[in-house]
């Protein structure tokens, strides 16, 4: 370091030109006028051309796997009665309640078994026979939360079942 560079501290927020250097001590003036004494090893010269040499070098953002199991989407249950079976008119009230309520525990033990941790089951909005259905076997299960998917309780033809 030689009079006239420009210094700045290691691990303080201070920094001057060098004003004179006496064998390992360098006398440095900063901004303010005020003068300061370091030994050299406390000093870092401040080039202002240095960095602009450097060649910036941007890196690909690299690419979060998500496992197949954790993924975002939800398992969703259409308990409608034409998508359970091929002839919907051959059964009578009673075999359709039965019938979705088999579809419906399956599902529930799926989900149970391969750790999936949504479900939403849709049942439509009718006239609330198998809405409760549905709510009733929910509250028989435990480890398990669930809610109507919208805000309206009456306006909600779906359940979003949330597996712990």
């Amino acid at each position: 370091m030689k009079i006239g560079d420009k210094v700045s501290v290691v691990d303080e927020d201070l920094n001057g030109v060098v004003t004179s250097v006496h064998g390992n001590i360098v006398v440095f003036k900063d901004e303010y006028g005020f003068t300061h004494q370091y030994p050299k090893e406390k000093l870092v010269p401040k080039v202002s051309d240095f960095y602009e040499t450097v060649e910036i070098v941007k890196k690909a953002e690299p690419k979060k796997n998500i496992s197949k199991k954790h993924q975002r989407n939800h398992l969703v249950l259409d308990l409608h009665f034409h998508n359970l079976v091929k002839n919907p008119n051959d059964y009578d009230s009673f075999e359709r309640l039965f019938i979705q309520k088999e579809k419906l525990m399956e599902t529930l033990e799926f989900c149970r078994k391969n750790h999936l941790k949504r479900l939403e089951i849709v049942h439509g909005i009718g006239d609330g026979t198998l809405q409760k259905l549905v709510w009733d076997t929910l509250e028989r299960h435990t480890n398990l939360d669930f809610y109507n998917k919208e805000i309206l309780h009456h306006q909600s033809g779906a359940v979003m079942v949330e597996f712990h």
